[in-house]
């Protein structure tokens, strides 16, 4: 028995043939359904759905060199704040009539770097970024090829637009917030510093440190990454110290971190924030699944997807000689929740 060949899909060619109308009737029904007939419509519809036609978006992108596509790479979709900046990024590009396309580059810069060639190759009209390090030649890349790129949560590349939190005040909050809680005795945890929104949260701290004065002990631990199990490897040797030389506050890079501190240090008896205060920096909420919530800092994501779309827009909107790159900054707000607040505080 010889085996049947596959069906080849269905071409906008036999879904003409089928309503019996011309290609380009068929070509303003799919891009400008208004300008045709109901009953032309329907007949056409109707022939789509029999045939099972997909339209190749590719090749509608090659024949108007336009494309309805934004694509977007974020550094993980395990944080909830790159989550909260798709959301108000796709709001915007629906309203305006674009497509977001998402990517995870998950803590990977060759990753990334796949991702972007991935949207070059597609022809999408242009490109959000998310990145934790200089990405200066993946913006040149699509810029290149006439794809605009904002950059989102990065900060320092002048030939394209940026939409940043301001990292530094964010450092700065957390630690006033435990100094405020009556800290002394503060520990940082946290790895990363490759990453530039962790050295500039790093800077904010020791600024509000440095303005505290000599009543304030600070230590330094470094993890093993961002991660969970980072922070209860690292809390381990706090936990087992003698309660005079532990400290009564820990300042946590991140909040994945901050949760796993948290764990590590309940599982050893100590009661948070009994015993010590533990403060995030990151609000993912993805990360809160403790009994005990977790102050943080609000990075503002749905507002940075917006605000970065709506540069984005502008800028498609507008010839490349006459655009000016912004910078646009977002300030950081503290979300003050049971990690810090003791009892006698409630």
């Amino acid at each position: 028995m010889t085996d049947q060949l596959p069906r080849r899909p269905a071409r906008i060619s036999d879904v003409a043939r089928l309503a019996g109308v011309s290609l380009g009737t068929v070509s303003h029904a799919l891009n400008h359904p208004s300008r045709v007939r109901p009953a032309t419509l329907e007949r056409v519809n109707d022939a789509i759905r029999e045939l099972g036609f997909v339209r190749n978006a590719n090749a509608s992108t090659l024949a108007t060199g336009r494309s309805s596509n934004i694509g977007m790479v974020a550094i993980a979709f395990g944080n909830s704040m790159f989550v909260d900046i798709a959301r108000g990024a796709q709001r915007v590009a629906r309203r305006a009539g674009y497509n977001l396309l998402l990517a995870g580059s998950e803590d990977s810069y060759d990753t990334q770097g796949e991702f972007v060639g991935f949207f070059d190759e597609a022809r999408v009209a242009g490109m959000l970024l998310a990145p934790m390090v200089d990405s200066s030649e993946h913006v040149e890349r699509m810029a290149s090829h006439g794809r605009p790129v904002v950059l989102m949560n990065y900060d320092g590349h002048e030939d394209a637009c940026r939409v940043v939190v301001d990292n530094e005040q964010v450092g700065y909050l957390a630690a006033r917030h435990l100094l405020e809680r009556g800290c002394r005795r503060i520990t940082v945890l946290g790895g990363g510093d490759q990453f530039q929104p962790v050295q500039l949260r790093r800077r904010g701290i020791h600024r509000a440190i440095e303005e505290a004065g000599d009543a304030v002990a600070v230590d330094t631990v470094t993890t093993d990454g961002l991660t969970p199990e980072a922070g209860a490897a690292a809390v381990a040797p706090i936990a087992a110290a003698p309660a005079g030389e532990r400290p009564d506050g820990l300042l946590c890079l991140t909040d994945a971190i901050a949760i796993g501190a948290i764990r590590g240090l309940q599982s050893a008896g100590l009661d948070v924030p009994g015993d010590l205060l533990v403060m995030g920096c990151d609000h993912n909420t993805q990360s809160w699944d403790g009994d005990v919530t977790l102050t943080t800092i609000s990075m503002r994501g749905l507002e940075i997807g917006e605000a970065a779309m709506e540069l984005l827009l502008e800028e498609l909107r507008t010839a490349p000689s006459e655009h000016t790159h912004r910078r646009v900054v977002l300030e950081p707000r503290i979300e003050v929740r049971s990690s810090t607040t003791r009892a006698s505080s409630r």
